[in-house]
């Protein structure tokens, strides 16, 4: 069984430098995470933004530790190959579709780059699919042209070279921030030359807020996971499983509650735990991987900022919920079901306001089992299980409440109560 992708963001800046990160990898290892995913680390252009990258070889200077060069890698390079010492994935961004508008490259190689009429390089932009007079302009960015650049081959080159230097570092995977953006031919380049030098390396597409047309464009790209976008779901509409569908034959997906592009969940949700709860072990039990950013497991509410954040904005914790995310997580790596990203369908709403889904291992329903998902942050709910809760031996995973045992309990007769905000999944016991 292939383990599913537990990842811990650990957003740079809001530690400091590198030496700096390894306590916060050990916690997030002792909580079950696999991974250790690190927003840009570079060098910024004039805005400051972590994602407006001037110089790739060059450290963000929050992450300098006194008396060090910012071109002086070395403890970087130290610390991520600690943390695969340590049995975690290492994990940084690709950013490929643009660069901060000062980069050298802009006058170095302008060909490089779409350009207005003038002459001046084009910003990228977007589009609200909603509303589409809304457009938003990133104007410290400079468009990097990767589909029909002069000299598209050196370009193309320089996409390697970056890739092959972060694989150096230590390095074995890439979150590559708006894959669908770039070609999907230049990212199939990438994965086989990264392959060919680290063939475990794991590449995840970030395509939120895209059409599923331009996801459905980098399918042969080998990617091995896209991210998905149930953070945002109400356990209603019918968008969320759809989209569930129509991508999970594309790739496997990550799901998270709350990333370092949103508001922190703690602070939509007016401080609630059981929000917390209920909204990652959704995540973990919807898709084949799950994510969180530092700072969840203590209720941060101070949204992350990638020009701003700096050591200073840690928070004191408000609750811990490190028990918790060790047994999901732990309930996630070994249990068959949750291990990748099966299919869901919706059952009949029982009457009380439950959410019932469907969870199979595949379209043969090898292994099945139910999600059941309280809504109501503020009511308990009680429902009859259905038909498909009973027989084979199923059994009740109360992954919400600290006292739920690791095998799971036996399947009794009559209504079953959820707490607020519960969620509860009915599987196969541990094999």
């Amino acid at each position: 069984m292939m383990t599913p992708p537990i990842i811990y963001n650990l957003f740079p800046t809001l530690v400091g430098p590198p030496e700096r990160w390894v306590p916060h990898a050990e916690r997030a290892r002792a909580m079950g995470f696999t991974w250790i995913y690190v927003n840009p680390w570079h060098y910024p252009g004039f805005s400051g933004s972590l994602y407006a990258v001037k110089e790739p070889w060059r450290l963000h200077p929050t992450l300098v530790a006194p008396g060090q060069a910012e071109d002086d890698l070395g403890e970087l390079a130290r610390v991520v190959r600690h943390l695969r010492g340590m049995g975690l994935g290492a994990m940084m961004d690709l950013v490929l579709n643009h660069v901060a508008k000062d980069s050298p490259l802009v006058e170095r190689h302008p060909g490089w780059f779409r350009r207005h009429p003038d002459g001046t390089p084009v910003s990228p932009s977007v589009v609200d699919p909603d509303d589409p007079r809304k457009v938003t302009v990133w104007g410290d960015l400079a468009e990097v042209d990767n589909a029909g650049a002069e000299d598209r081959e050196r370009l193309w080159r320089y996409w390697e070279d970056l890739v092959r230097g972060a694989l150096a570092l230590g390095f074995n995977g890439f979150r590559c921030d708006a894959a669908y953006k770039v070609p999907a031919a230049l990212w199939g380049r990438l994965v086989a030359a990264a392959r060919a030098v680290e063939p475990g390396v794991v590449f995840a597409a970030e395509t939120l807020g895209c059409a599923v047309p331009e996801v459905k464009a980098l399918r042969d790209a080998g990617f091995d996971y896209l991210y998905n976008s149930s953070k945002w779901w109400d356990f209603r509409a019918p968008w969320c499983l759809q989209q569930h569908e129509e991508f999970r034959a594309i790739a496997p997906s990550i799901a998270f509650p709350e990333s370092h592009d949103t508001e922190r969940l703690a602070r939509e949700s007016g401080g609630s735990q059981a929000v917390q709860r209920q909204r990652y072990a959704f995540a973990a039990a919807f898709s084949a991987g799950v994510q969180i950013t530092i700072g969840y497991e203590y209720g941060f509410q101070r949204r992350l900022d990638v020009v701003r954040t700096r050591p200073a904005d840690w928070e004191a914790p408000r609750f811990d919920l490190s028990g918790f995310l060790a047994r999901v997580n732990a309930l996630k790596a070994r249990h068959p079901l949750l291990a990748g990203e099966g299919v869901l369908r919706a059952l009949p709403d029982p009457g009380e306001g439950v959410v019932l889904l469907a969870r199979w291992s595949d379209e043969a329903g090898t292994r099945r089992g139910l999600i059941l998902v309280n809504p109501d942050p503020a009511r308990a709910r009680s429902l009859r299980l259905p038909a498909e809760a009973r027989g084979r031996g199923l059994r009740l995973y109360r992954v919400c409440r600290d006292e739920a045992p690791a095998p799971g309990e036996a399947i009794a007769a009559g209504d079953l109560d959820l707490d607020p905000a519960e969620v509860t999944l009915v599987m196969e016991p541990l094999p």
